[in-house]
């Protein structure tokens, strides 16, 4: 899986961490930040299909936000 570097404003940082850890519904931040971009690509593939701008892959599969964990791939 491929590693990625993003600043975050410390406010942003301090709501993610009380998400994290062992009483967090997610394990460590990657698991959070991971979850959050899915949510956010989900929610734009929607947002583009009720305006038809949605085009279908080869596979059936809609937009980035159809695909999970270690089946999305990056252009590097």
């Amino acid at each position: 899986m491929p590693k990625i570097s993003v600043e975050i404003p410390q406010e942003l940082l301090n709501d993610l961490d009380e998400h994290v850890g062992d009483d967090g519904k997610f394990v460590n931040r990657s698991d959070a930040v991971r979850a959050s971009i899915r949510k956010t690509l989900d929610l734009l593939d929607e947002i583009d299909e009720r305006h038809g701008r949605l085009e279908d892959d080869a596979d059936g599969a809609s937009g980035a936000g159809g695909a999970s964990g270690s089946e999305a791939t990056t252009d590097e």
